[in-house]
């Protein structure tokens, strides 16, 4: 049995092994670039770390006792995939700097095509691209005036010095509340442009002494109770975003106790204006104090246009930029683009998800045999570690190739699917993310990317594949 496996970040990463664990001996890993690693071989902006603790942002099975730091830099993580890929012995299964640009069901298997004009085809296919893959840079008025560089955090250019220019950032992200304060004290000034302020919680970052990590080493219980406290931190942060409100309050309190004592003049300027859980939750020791620094400036008005020198906003003020960057987000909601996939009876993935994507548990869709997605529609999460999330998807995918072994297809039933759809609309209409703005949209309205729930309560739905949920 041939699988195909469409990307090789966390998700694309599990997903073979655990494939490869459970006797499937052939399955073949494409990525389009030319090293593992997904959105952590790609973001290298300064300051680039994780926002999860390191003992839950990692395999269960593959548990690094070498972790220099509780919230580890992007060096320490990309280095983790790539020890991973070596230790679970996938070298061999790699085809990197191989673009894939369509995949076609032929009735029989699916024929995967290549930027290159080759085909190959496989019994099974799995999408692991990622919902944070493709950056949005918005398309700015002037943006072609500006004579300064101008990038995205997700493709910063390893060998720009901000030293002594003066920097733009536009956007109050997960990724420039880290840049911005990595790069403060060195660039000239830093001109920070704010659409919405994030709620943010303390980072109880610390270091990880030699002593710590032998003892990981020799007694691997440790890492594994770290990891169950960490778990545990997550629950609360996420029964505060799907609505408990004693945890709500708790991580409130929290939140507004870290802008009154580091904000202070300030916090009605950073103080979020729309409901805890429609955006990211950020963990930050020191995003408020930057935002105090003398040649740190925050700026609220709307950007009106670029011009050469810079930005000009709506109040008519112009701020002068030697370099501009987008922390402007990704395409979340546009999932597997620009690959182009047409299933059963010729119909185009892209057709059937033009009012917003929708997968049974995230990872089937009916008329798409054998196809399984990782971090597929409704399964990300605001709170707690995504890698959590691919392995309960891995873990199905194993159960449902398997069944491929006394059957020719796999293909949920199309009313077990929408009966699922019609789950995430109601709860997710009924939850914290029915009140917010666009962030999780698409353009229908539908919230088509976060899980609505706690994530024990999806690994819990994903233990068992239920037969009857597919056609045979």
């Amino acid at each position: 049995m041939r699988i195909a496996v469409v990307g090789a970040g966390f998700g694309g990463i599990a997903a073979a092994h655990l494939l490869r664990q459970a006797g499937f001996r052939d399955v073949v890993i494409f990525d389009k670039a030319d090293g593992v690693g997904g959105v952590w071989r790609d973001n290298v902006y300064p300051g680039c770390t994780c926002d999860i603790p390191a003992p839950l942002y990692s395999y269960s099975f593959a548990l690094n006792p070498d972790w220099s730091q509780r919230f580890p830099p992007q060096p320490e993580i990309l280095a983790y995939l790539q020890k991973c890929v070596r230790d679970f012995g996938l070298a061999e299964n790699l085809r990197l700097g191989v673009d894939v640009v369509a995949a076609d069901w032929t009735g029989e298997a699916w024929r995967v095509a290549f930027k290159d004009g080759t085909t190959a085809l496989f019994d099974v296919l799995v999408p692991a691209m990622g919902q944070l893959s493709r950056p949005v840079i918005p398309v700015l008025p002037g943006h072609e005036d500006f004579t300064g560089p101008a990038m995205h955090t997700a493709r910063w250019d390893p060998g720009l010095d901000v030293t002594g220019r003066r920097v733009g950032v536009i956007g109050t992200g997960a990724s420039a509340i880290q840049l911005v304060p990595a790069i403060a004290g060195r660039a000239a000034r830093v001109t920070v442009f704010q659409r919405s302020a994030p709620w943010t919680l303390p980072k109880p970052n610390r270091q990880y002494k030699a002593w710590r990590q032998r003892l990981n080493r020799r007694v691997p219980a440790v890492m594994r109770a770290a990891r169950a406290g960490t778990w545990l931190l997550t629950v609360v942060t996420g029964k505060a975003v799907t609505g408990s409100r004693p945890a709500r309050f708790a991580v409130w309190a929290l939140s507004s106790g870290q802008r009154f004592v580091q904000a202070r003049r300030m916090r009605k300027t950073v103080t979020p204006d729309y409901a805890m859980g429609c955006k990211r939750v950020l963990f930050t020791g020191d995003w408020f104090r930057t935002l105090r620094r003398p040649d740190v400036a925050l700026v609220t008005a709307d950007i009106e246009r670029l011009t050469a020198q810079g930005i000009r906003t709506a109040d008519g003020e112009s701020h002068a930029c030697d370099v501009i960057v987008y922390g402007t987000g990704f395409a979340a909601t546009e999932f597997l683009a620009p690959v182009r996939i047409t299933g059963r009876d010729g119909r185009a993935l892209h057709d059937e998800w033009r009012d917003g994507a929708f997968a049974h548990l995230g990872i089937t869709v009916p008329g798409f045999p054998n196809m399984f997605l990782m971090y597929g529609p409704n399964t990300n999460t605001g709170n707690t570690s995504v890698v959590y999330f691919h392995e309960a998807q891995a873990r199905y995918i194993v159960q449902a190739v398997q069944l491929l072994q006394t059957q020719r297809t796999v293909e949920v039933r199309a009313d077990v699917a929408a009966a699922f759809d019609a789950e995430m609309r109601r709860r997710l209409g009924a939850s914290v993310w029915a009140g917010c703005d666009s962030w999780y949209r698409t353009g229908g309205g539908r919230v088509v990317t976060n899980w609505p729930g706690l994530a024990g309560e999806y690994a819990a739905r994903t233990a068992r594949l239920n037969e009857a949920d597919y056609t045979r």
